[in-house]
Formats: C-alpha cells, structure tokens, sequence
C-alpha cells in the first residue's frame, strides 16, 4: 500500500492539530503525515506535554479513515502504530519493545510517545489522527519526565529525520493493508510478542497498591490482562495500572 508524500512543516503548535486543521480545510488521502521540527505545544497522554528540542527529533502525525473498523475494535489501530515504530527503530539497535498500550521503550526507558484522537460515525471509526514522538538525535532532556531516551544516546550515532519518517510510513501502510485484510490475529500476535515486560513477573501498582504479576492477555479491546503471584487474574484498561520502575526512587509511571 502506498502513502502520500508526508508535508514538512517547520514549526507549529502540535502535529495532531495541526492536521485535523487540514483535514477540516481539505479531502486529504488517507495516511497523509504531517510533521515538523518543532512543537511549541505538543501534546501526550493524559493531558502531558512532550518535551523536544527544536530540529532535533521526529514530530509527526498520520490520518486513516477507518470506516470499515467498529469503535470497538479500535485497539488494532493502535497496535499498527506501534508495530510500524517498534520494528523501524529495532534497525537500528537491539531491545525495542512496545509498552501497552502504545510506547515505544529500550530497556526501561521511553523512545516514542503516542497521541491517538479518534472520531465516530455511528459505531464505526470516521477519521484517527495517530500523532507520535519520536526521540532521535536530542542529547538532554530538560524536563521531569522519568525516563526519556533518544536513539543518539543508545547508539551514540545522528539520524536522518527523513529517512525514518519514511521506514515509518512504510511500515504504517503495511500493516494497515493488513488490517484492511482482516488479518487482525498476525497483528495482535506479532504485537504480543514484542511487548515491554512480556516475559516473567514485575512490579506494578494499581488502586489498592504495590503487587507483582506477568501479562497473559491483552483483550481485543484493548484491555491489559495482568496474574499476578497468587494466581487471580486483574484485568486493566489504560490508566488503571502503572509500572514500578527499576530505579532507586521505585518511580511508578502510569500504563
């Protein structure tokens, strides 16, 4: 499947608005990408900020009409993003993994974020602009976000912005073909076996407190299914369970 060529903007307040700003103003191709150098306000999950330094890093977003896609099923979408960024950046370096529901990680630490802002039609999806961040080539981070990384601090090594960009879109489109196929089990399994923490038992706090299990499902809507030691099963919806860093401070960080 192919996609059309992405739109550079040099700076603007946040890719995902500005391309519903487009959306409204045009009939855009679906899988038009936006992207710029510099988010004077980028936005994240739960209302946060994404701290980028200008020109440094991949600042994009992406439509998709998703008609034929029920409300309800709206997770794979989110799960084709996340495969496109997981398997563009393992090019180049080892121990890429997605955090449910839709970070991307090294290690224990966070590469890319990711914005998804989803309209309805009846029961059905309209338009999706999945907007995402993606930490390249910015050598500090400045804010109190817990635990950003950029691939120049894994590798050691400067990326081209383009160049990604485009693996990315490839990817993206690959998947969503797949997707339109009805091909919903290979994603769901291929994003299963890439997940952050897939393997063995971790600390992570909920509600009532600290406790350590594994992931053993991840429902079709989109809800995380933790056993913990005990043998019973907590099943999560996003914000209602955050991992326990491995850190000094056993920094908690939402999921």
């Amino acid at each position: 499947m192919n996609y059309p060529s992405p739109i550079h903007i040099n700076a603007t307040t946040s890719t995902n608005s500005m391309l519903e700003v487009l959306c409204n103003q045009n009939s855009l191709p679906e899988l038009t990408c936006v992207y710029t150098n510099y988010q004077s306000a980028g936005r994240g999950q739960r209302g946060n900020s994404w701290e980028s330094e200008d020109g440094a890093n991949l600042l994009l977003s992406i439509v998709f009409f998703p008609h034929f896609l029920e409300a309800n099923r709206q997770f794979l979408l989110s799960q084709v993003n996340a495969l496109a960024l997981q398997e563009s950046l393992s090019k180049y370096t080892e121990k890429i993994r997605v955090k449910w529901p839709n970070d991307i990680y090294w290690k224990d630490l966070k590469l890319c974020g990711t914005l998804i802002e989803n309209d309805l039609l009846g029961m059905h999806l309209n338009r999706s602009i999945v907007g995402t961040g993606v930490n390249l080539n910015q050598k500090k981070f400045l804010s109190n976000a817990p635990n950003p990384v950029s691939l120049s601090q894994i590798t050691g090594q400067t990326y081209c912005i383009e160049t990604i960009l485009h693996e990315i879109l490839e990817r993206t489109a690959s998947y969503y073909e797949l997707l339109k196929q009805g091909k919903d089990e290979l994603i769901t399994s291929r994003y299963f076996d890439v997940l952050y923490r897939r393997e063995g038992y971790h600390t992570y706090r909920d509600k009532d407190g600290q406790f350590n299990a594994r992931i053993v499902d991840i429902q079709p809507t989109g809800r995380l299914i933790l056993e913990d030691t005990e043998g019973h099963l907590r099943p999560y919806l996003f914000k209602e369970v955050a991992c326990v860093l491995p850190s000094p401070q056993g920094a908690s960080l939402e999921l």
